[in-house]
């Protein structure tokens, strides 16, 4: 036993910290790797939120004018309304945190993704729940005041480590633990990515109505809609609030991850059943996974795939409006921009059903098409995506100008599966070609291509679309030429997958430098985890307290999602 080893255990200086090392997260022989998955989800489920900001756009946008938003000077720019007290923000300034979000996510699960194999699950977990939450209470400290630079570097860049951490932890883990069914045990985390929105937007929603009431914060003054500052519609005390939640969920999860002992694997699984689906039985070096095609590869496949997809959610709800204007409401006969405003209240409120959807399939595609890869493997499943992606997105217009709603967001339903789905069953294809051992520092230097996505695909949609209405096209098809667009992107994506081959033997570690880093794991893990087999009141609170929430989410969207078929 290691000197460290003691201290650690009779309370030494290391004994606060040592917890969250590596060496104490070893489980025992028994243990029920079906413990994994809910803290994984505890974690997905906080940091997906960040799919769910724009609820707040609206009221920051008044936050000096109230119902009356205050114009800063024209030509002030962005860099005055770092600074300004004096005038409202725009939305599209307050926007950037969520670009800020993606390309931060990319760049620290890229540089960080190394060390995370090395320390384990639990510190980056850790560390990952004290940045996402720090950043909301650090961009309520920016909203009370009115510093927009605070809200962007707390919120967007401190909260982009804790998404790019927070996102990576489990996938290695979760892949040693699930051999069998890699595509099922990520799909199952990452699903949590995709619901997290689902669960914090109304969660957000109530909150601040909560906290713009005459009982909350002084100086709240009346709570009818636009008619109080947004500094009292309750959106700080939203952050804080929620900050504090997600800590408190995040941590349980960091501190719920074990990982396996070196060389286990499930009972009665035999590695030689799955030769058929291309599965690998090297080890590649994270130093030596960006030097293969392979890899290149799969990076153009996730960034068309994720490029097309966000494209199309980023502006889901005025495509659909534009489209089918009054005929969403029974009126066919006039267009988006001839109805009135109580008819454009309607419309809208069909689109947010319409969204709600888009986010169902988006979550339920993650846990089905990653499923369907352990059999079909995940060259097969992504061919899949491209082919009927091209299709979809090729019909899509005609079925808008044909007047067929059910169609048109049939399309799209299945699209959205497909855009989760690609990046549920790109870790276990990474595992595939690359083996475990690096497979989450792997992944996070691939997540760059979602922070190229998170870039192409908004702004190729938004400015296409202005060029087409700058242009003098109808509304109803300034959307063609981008689904054409969008398509075409998927078709560099299923050439790219096509060329996806089997990493050549020279990439492969030794077996020798193999068995180094496995007898370090084992010299580690002289204090291993907590033994559970089975089913046990810990499994089912577990599942209880993601599944639950999950629930709910899934019962507020589909009160949403009625009206877009009532």
């Amino acid at each position: 036993m290691t000197a460290a080893t003691t201290a650690t255990r009779s309370g030494g200086p290391d004994s606060i910290l040592g917890i969250l090392d590596r060496s104490r997260i070893v489980a025992g022989p028994a243990y029920n790797r079906w413990l994994v998955p809910p803290a994984a989800l505890a974690i997905h489920l906080c940091i997906g939120m960040a799919y769910g900001f724009s609820v707040f756009w609206l009221p920051l946008s008044r936050a000096v004018g109230g119902a009356r938003p205050v114009a800063c000077p024209a030509g002030s720019g962005t860099v005055n309304a770092l600074f300004t007290t004096s005038c409202d923000w725009l939305i599209s300034d307050l926007n950037w945190v969520f670009t800020l979000f993606i390309v931060v996510l990319g760049i620290s699960a890229a540089v960080w993704g190394g060390w995370l194999e090395r320390a384990g699950p639990r510190k980056a977990g850790v560390i990952a729940a004290i940045c996402w939450s720090g950043g909301l209470l650090l961009g309520a400290v920016g909203i009370v005041t009115h510093q927009l630079w605070i809200l962007w570097l707390g919120t967007g860049v401190l909260g982009g480590i804790g998404l790019g951490l927070g996102y990576i932890s489990p996938v290695s883990t979760l892949i040693k633990w699930f051999p069998d069914r890699r595509g099922m045990a990520t799909g199952m985390a990452i699903m949590g990515f995709g619901g997290g929105a689902m669960i914090g937007a109304p969660l957000a929603q109530m909150l601040m109505v909560y906290f713009s009431t005459p009982g909350g914060p002084a100086g709240a003054g009346s709570v009818a809609a636009g008619s109080i500052a947004a500094g009292s519609q309750g959106v700080w005390q939203t952050f804080v609030v929620m900050g504090l939640i997600y800590l408190v969920f995040m941590m349980a999860g960091a501190f719920g991850y074990r990982v396996p002992a070196p060389g286990w694997e499930p009972a009665g699984w035999r590695r030689e059943a799955n030769t058929k689906t291309m599965i690998t039985h090297g080890q590649v070096h994270l130093k030596d996974a960006h030097k293969t095609a392979a890899f290149w590869c799969i990076w153009l496949v996730l960034c068309m795939n994720v490029s097309a997809g966000i494209g199309v959610i980023s502006m889901a709800s005025p495509m659909l409006q534009e489209i089918f204007g009054g005929s969403l409401i029974g009126h066919s006969d006039v267009s988006f921009t001839a109805l009135t405003p109580e008819q454009r209240g309607a419309v809208a409120a069909i689109a947010a059903g319409f969204a709600g959807l888009l986010s169902l399939f988006n979550i339920g595609g993650r846990f089905f098409w990653a499923s369907l890869s352990d059999h079909i493997g995940r060259k097969v499943t992504y061919f899949v995506f491209f082919v009927l992606g091209i299709a979809m997105y090729a019909l899509a217009p005609w079925a808008a100008h044909a007047g067929s709603k059910m169609l048109f967001v049939g399309f799209f339903c299945v699209i959205l599966s497909m855009y989760g789905g690609g990046f549920a069953t790109v870790p276990a294809y990474l595992a595939d070609l690359f083996g475990t051992q690096f497979v989450g520092a792997i992944h996070g230097r691939l997540l760059t291509a979602w922070s190229t996505a998170g870039v192409i695909g908004p702004v190729l949609v938004s400015y296409m679309r202005e060029a087409a209405i700058a242009a003098g096209v109808p509304r109803s098809s300034v959307y063609d030429v981008t689904l054409y667009l969008l398509a075409g992107l998927l078709v560099i994506g299923l050439v790219a997958n096509l060329l996806v081959r089997p990493v050549a033997r020279k990439w492969f570690m030794s077996d020798a430098e193999v068995t180094a880093l496995q007898v370090q794991a084992e010299a580690a893990a002289d204090i291993p985890g907590s033994a559970a087999g089975g089913f046990s009141p810990a499994s089912a609170l577990a599942w209880a307290a993601v599944g639950i929430p999950i629930l709910w989410g899934v019962w507020i969207t589909l009160t949403k999602v009625a009206a877009l078929f009532s």
